[in-house]
């Protein structure tokens, strides 16, 4: 199974190296990283990612994952990785996100009457891309996976991992890599204590201001070419 990862400058890095690592060891998985160019990608905590294809390159792929990031809405509005993303749709087995990644696939017109996850501070959004935002850990549609914020994109792995190999096969894999978080509550909203929640929702909401237009450009951009 070909596999890969979108890269683009902005993105979080453990939206797609959680899950990479735990694809990578997927039974026949060949696990590639596609960016526009083969120049290193800055992620959102100066981790530069190197790509292993470009786009152009790039060839069929049996599963695309998109991760998300604070470059999302750039991505969102760049006409080369959204027609890619639409050559690559139809055949794929699998298209899949963590994070603001749905966004991006919903900015390419490939979630429309779709259910979908995103990170809880950017879900809003879906819907301006015609689906339906679902505040779950990991969601299928049909051969779409979605996956909420960040760190579910280790747990959607795991699963798409379960899905097509079978429970012992993640269990082998979780094993391996000695995956056995501790629960601790605080990591959703509905959990949080609100003396955190109220701050870090102001943070953010500054942070998506600036990004907002980008946002609705997509939506109208989509509007406009995939009426």
């Amino acid at each position: 199974m070909r596999v890969a990862f979108l890269l683009y400058d902005q993105l979080t890095q453990l939206d797609m190296t959680g899950p990479a690592q735990v694809l990578s060891r997927m039974p026949g998985a060949q696990v590639e990283y596609v960016a526009k160019t083969m120049d290193p990608v800055m992620s959102d905590c100066r981790l530069a990612l190197v790509p292993t294809l470009t786009l152009a390159d790039s060839g069929q792929f049996d599963l695309l994952c998109v991760p998300g990031g604070y470059g999302c809405s750039a991505a969102m509005n760049d006409a080369e990785i959204l027609d890619w993303l639409r050559v690559q749709a139809p055949g794929l087995q699998w298209l899949t996100s963590v994070c603001t990644g749905s966004l991006i696939l919903g900015a390419a017109g490939l979630l429309k009457g779709r259910k979908a996850a995103c990170h809880w501070a950017w879900g809003q959004y879906l819907p301006m891309f015609g689906a339906d935002w679902v505040e779950e850990r990991t969601v299928f549609d049909g051969n779409i996976i979605t996956a909420g914020g960040v760190t579910s994109g280790i747990d959607f792995a795991f699963r798409v991992v379960a899905h097509l190999h079978g429970p012992d096969a993640a269990a082998t894999i979780r094993l391996a890599l000695e995956y056995d978080p501790e629960s601790h509550a605080g990591g959703t909203p509905a959990s949080a204590q609100p003396e955190i929640l109220a701050p870090l929702k102001t943070m953010i909401a500054e942070r998506l201001s600036h990004r907002d237009a980008e946002m609705r450009a997509a939506a109208v951009r989509l509007r406009g070419e995939n009426p």
